[in-house]
């Protein structure tokens, strides 16, 4: 049945074209014809040169002419129309099929477009509308993956530490209750942080929200203050060093920026040395670093780093990888705010910058 359909939907707007076109021009063609006749036969008695019989002769051999004329031009008007009508609704019928396509489930090749039409413009939009649900199918499918992965690992820890203390295997401790309330805590962690990613992810779509201006010099000074007493515990110290500069943030998302990339500089210290945390104004940007000693990150990982779930671990340590989130956020906010983020790793020492535009974004 929708082979049957698909083949004949075209055919039915084809023939209702050309027989619209048909009518259209019989008619305009059959008015001047008689407009034509009428005229000629009026103006040839006027002049009064010829008799009556020459009269009906003229009017006859000029109405077979005109007949003649007109039938011709509308059977090779005819053709002409179907012709051309047949090769612009062509690319309707390979649309119509991709459709199908798509209505069982599969994603259809891109449709190629030779001209600059309408309907060119309409298969153009439907190929950028099948990739746009190819890649959100391919997002949607990563997503699924990483968060089964990601919450397989604690959620069967926490079972089985559960179920061996409820059936009397193992006895409890402060150690083990310890371990188990970190394992909650990091799931929590990760959902929170997942709530996060929502959010702005719904927000990047926004045309209206909260903006407001601030100084980058205080949210930097403040950020770090928040890390005072975590710092303090692990002996590291933070050298501070920044400018002064106005940007527009939107709904308090860059002091989040901030303290993820302290955070991340903290929780892989290694080595000696302080913790580099530097804001420069720059001629339209804002531009912050935070650099501190660490593993050294492959080119690889400095390629994944800022994925959602991606962490640089392959064994995901729960107490070092964290959720593998917090970069993927803090990626979504800077370019959200019409920044861009990265990562400089040479050796065992990392720079993970920001840029803000200075001044009101749009």
């Amino acid at each position: 049945m929708d082979k049957v359909l698909k083949s004949c939907f075209p055919k039915k707007v084809l023939w209702r074209l050309t027989l619209t076109n048909i009518i259209v021009i019989a008619t305009f063609i059959i008015l001047s014809s008689w407009a034509i006749y009428n005229t000629a036969c009026f103006l040839v008695e006027g002049m009064g040169q010829i008799n009556a019989q020459k009269q009906n002769e003229f009017n006859t051999t000029l109405f077979q002419y005109l007949w003649i004329f007109s039938v011709s031009v509308i059977i090779m008007g005819s053709v002409v129309h179907f012709y051309i009508t047949t090769k612009l609704i062509k690319p309707l019928n390979r649309l119509i099929e991709s459709t199908k396509i798509m209505k069982q489930g599969h994603y259809p090749e891109p449709i190629k477009v030779k001209s600059d039409g309408e309907i060119e413009q309409l298969i153009l939009h439907f190929n950028e509308l099948v990739q746009q649900l190819k890649n959100n199918e391919q997002y949607r499918q990563k997503l699924i993956s990483d968060l089964s992965h990601e919450f397989r690992t604690p959620l069967s820890n926490l079972n089985g530490y559960l179920n061996a203390l409820s059936n009397g295997v193992i006895e409890g401790n402060p150690k083990l209750y310890e371990s188990l309330q970190k394992e909650s805590k990091r799931l929590t962690h990760m959902v929170e942080q997942f709530e996060i990613l929502k959010e702005w992810d719904y927000a990047s779509i926004q045309n209206f929200t909260e903006r407001q201006q601030v100084d980058m010099r205080l949210l930097l000074e403040q950020s770090v203050e928040m890390f005072k007493w975590l710092l303090d515990q692990r002996g590291i110290k933070v050298d501070l060093q920044t400018d002064y500069g106005k940007v527009t943030v939107i709904n308090g998302g860059i002091p989040q920026v901030i303290s993820n990339l302290i955070d991340n500089a903290i929780r892989y210290y290694e080595g000696t040395g302080p913790i580099i945390i530097k804001g420069e104004a720059l001629d339209e940007e804002y531009l912050v670093t935070v650099s501190g000693p660490s593993q050294r990150i492959s080119e690889f990982n400095q390629e994944k780093i800022f994925e959602r779930f991606y962490r640089t671990d392959s064994s995901r340590n729960s107490e070092t990888g964290g959720t593998g989130l917090g970069l993927s956020i803090s990626k979504e906010i800077v370019e959200h705010h019409n920044g861009k983020i990265g990562l400089i790793s040479n050796q065992n020492y990392n720079s993970f910058w920001f840029t803000l535009p200075l001044g009101h974004i749009t």
